[in-house]
């Protein structure tokens, strides 16, 4: 199937801001929000290339239109000689696959993440490798119009075969695009991929896991935690698939409680131990909602030596973040609660919409109504495969503390 290209009665439409709303742009912010814009050529659809002019008639950058989404416009370059289109995007591309290359030892690890949208000036664009499989996710109108450009650049240089699509979340309907996921080159998955990260493997279900089917930007906190939490007694909340749990106890962990409201999640985990050759004695894998499971911990009096709290995205705008600091405040009191003086705890949030300072906050309300005293002793970012650009601190999503009980 071709590329569509843009139409050619608008070859370059422009968008026009209002007075004075250039001021982002100049410092290079890859977004421009509906109320910034003042004009619209006729007749732009969704995911036409444009041109982004200030009130004045001076060139800003190029972009993506989105008639529906509060996010109008996404920018694909700054520069006047970038033209939007697969000359641009191989460039991209090929400079977003020679980053990680330089980042991650291809022996040690095979799953890494090769293109993080903004961060690699490709917005909307997300593409992680396990193994052999690259998983896709289209997220914006931009590269809905340049599908299949990109499937094809994609294919070529990575070398894959197989191709999937998990565009089936919320921020596509936000640009009034469908949900979508299917196999975008060679056949679907016939059962989970099997992936090595430093020594442990893990089953890896494109089709239905969670995000594009593994948490690889917690690929270096788990790297921590193994180096952390050795001859501890761990519990491990929101489990998942079980990274954190093998971490833990590739790291000398003396025992493992997993915690996840999944049975899929778990059976998954659980196969990943047999996988990676781990003592299967020193775990505990329960099916629970983790709330009530800390709760009834509490209550019977349980402690231990060391915590992961890893929960799913609570707040994934601002609006939602007074509910979601609810939510992190109860976890993290809970937590605090079954830990022993010198116990350590990696709590994390994945919420956009709540920001470092927002979770910090929250963590310390959580620690004072436990009546417990903590340290921050590091924090915790996204792996180095999900590069956050200076000029984007929406781009940062994932952050968390490792605190000490004193």
């Amino acid at each position: 199937m071709p590329a569509v290209q843009p139409r050619a009665r608008h070859a370059h439409p422009a968008v026009v801001l209002k007075p004075g709303r250039e001021k982002s742009l100049l410092r290079r912010h890859p977004w421009i929000f509906s109320g910034a814009i003042g004009a619209v050529a006729d007749d732009l659809q969704s995911g036409d290339s444009v041109e982004v002019r200030s009130s004045q008639g001076q060139f800003l950058a190029w972009a993506a239109y989105s008639p529906t989404s509060q996010i109008r416009c996404r920018v694909w370059s700054f520069e006047k000689a970038e033209v939007p289109g697969p000359e641009l995007f191989r460039r991209r591309l090929q400079t977003a696959f020679s980053l990680r290359r330089a980042l991650l030892p291809a022996a040690a690890v095979d799953a890494l993440r090769l293109v993080h949208g903004e961060s690699d000036g490709l917005p909307g664009l997300v593409v992680d490798r396990y193994a052999d499989t690259l998983v896709v996710q289209i997220l914006a109108a931009g590269c809905e119009r340049w599908r299949a450009a990109l499937v094809e650049l994609l294919g070529e240089l990575s070398g894959c075969a197989q191709i999937y699509e998990r565009s089936d979340t919320e921020t596509r309907e936000l640009e009034g695009l469908p949900r979508r996921a299917g196999p975008l080159s060679g056949a679907a998955p016939s059962g989970p991929v099997e992936i090595t990260e430093y020594g442990l493997h893990f089953l890896i279900d494109p089709a239905s896991g969670q995000k594009t089917g593994f948490f690889l930007d917690q690929r270096a906190n788990r790297q921590r935690i193994r180096a952390l939490f050795a001859e501890r007694e761990v519990l491990d909340c929101f489990c998942y698939s079980g990274g954190f749990s093998l971490a833990a106890l590739a790291g000398g962990a003396r025992s493992v409680v997993s915690v996840d409201s999944s049975a899929s999640a778990l059976a998954l985990a659980q196969r990943n131990l047999l996988a990676s050759g781990l003592e299967a004695a020193r775990v505990s894998w329960i099916e629970a909602d983790v709330f009530r499971f800390l709760r009834e911990m509490h209550a019977k009096g349980r402690n231990f030596d060391a915590i992961v709290l890893d929960p799913p995205k609570f707040a994934p705008t601002q609006r939602h973040a007074q509910a979601a600091s609810r939510a992190y405040k109860d976890i993290n009191l809970f937590a605090f609660k079954l830990l022993r003086p010198g116990g350590l705890l990696a709590t994390f949030s994945c919420s956009g919409g709540v920001s470092a300072d927002l979770f910090q906050k929250i963590v310390a309300g959580a620690a004072a109504d436990a009546a417990v005293s903590a340290s921050i002793l590091e924090r915790f970012q996204a792996a180095s495969d999900h590069p956050l650009l200076l000029e984007f601190p929406e781009g940062e999503y994932l952050k968390g503390l490792l605190l000490r009980r004193n």
